[in-house]
């Protein structure tokens, strides 16, 4: 069945070789979508899981960008490269890396909680309207201000030097890399990536995800409904009101709403957004509460 006719999001499983937006042309073939976008990239060496927005869905990208992640990583030290990763150029090598165990988990445990991390020069994130990665690739090092990050949970999963095997949970905006090479220069030797794999975004978990040669056998026996996530299922955690006739038609007319007309009081979502559905429990439009005002303001409309 072709993607011209349903919205949701698709959970895949990005193979390492490939790009973000290259997963994404794929997609939105296979599914013969209008629209396909992901949220939050996979870097090209990287692999996991990789949302997937399809059609209208491609509207809430935005609410899972800075959702919680989750990841694999296997860390090798003594050796750095322009690129924090294994695809890189190496910069620098160091033999001394008899590290003990408790060394090694101590270092690491400096980095749980709130951090700051400068983004790698070798990333998505834009200069001037173009990423930072082909700034870099013409020689051009475009060094952006650190932000902070938090990193939930940081574990040690093996030791097996220079081989560090961790899992770690993240804000979103993390860069894994970056968290690794930090690790690396703290403990002396430097360190890059040689491998990463998304297990969880958003609260999707890679279990769930199809792998390429997966969508294409669902696309092939008509089972590709089976693993759309709908709009309204796939904010779970986003505050829900059930909106009548009179409340559905004010919203396909932009009228400017109250916080009383839903139910909700300010309690309820503090500065945050309202999921609106139909009675038929599908996703008619989100909502931001502007605390000030007291008034609903409109992030997407999907009522027609």
């Amino acid at each position: 069945m072709g993607g011209n006719g349903f919205n949701g999001i698709l959970i895949v499983d990005k193979p390492a070789g490939m790009s973000s937006a290259q997963v994404v042309a794929f997609v939105k073939n296979k599914l013969k979508a209008r629209k396909v976008g992901h949220s939050g990239t996979l870097d090209l060496f990287a692999t996991g899981v990789l949302l997937c927005c399809i059609n209208d869905a491609t509207k809430l990208s935005r609410f899972f960008l800075h959702d919680k992640k989750k990841y694999h990583a296997i860390l090798e030290l003594g050796l750095e490269t322009d690129t924090q990763d294994s695809t890189g150029t190496i910069i620098s090598t160091c033999d001394m890396v008899d590290f003990t165990d408790q060394a090694i988990r101590e270092v690491f445990a400096r980095y749980v909680g709130k951090i700051e991390q400068i983004p790698p020069s070798y990333s998505a994130l834009k200069h001037r309207g173009v990423p930072l990665y082909k700034h870099a690739r013409r020689g051009n090092i475009i060094k952006k201000p650190a932000r902070q990050v938090h990193i939930y949970n940081l574990n040690v999963c093996k030791i097996d030097l220079p081989l560090i095997h961790f899992e770690v949970s993240c804000s979103g905006g993390t860069y894994i890399r970056t968290l690794g090479s930090d690790i690396g220069r703290q403990l002396g030797c430097g360190a890059c990536l040689k491998d990463l794999r998304r297990l969880a975004s958003s609260g999707f978990s890679i279990e769930n995800a199809l792998t390429l040669p997966e969508l294409e056998e669902c696309v092939s026996s008509g089972k590709t409904l089976d693993h759309i996530i709908s709009m309204s299922d796939s904010l779970p955690n986003m505050p829900a009101a059930e909106a009548d006739d009179e409340l559905r038609k004010k919203i396909r007319h932009g009228v400017i709403l109250k916080q009383k007309e839903l139910n909700l009081t300010s309690t309820d979502h503090p500065g945050g957004f309202i999921k609106v559905l139909n009675k038929n429990h599908e996703l008619i439009a989100v909502l931001s509460h502007d605390l000030k005002k007291n008034e609903l303001t409109y992030c997407c409309v999907f009522e027609k």
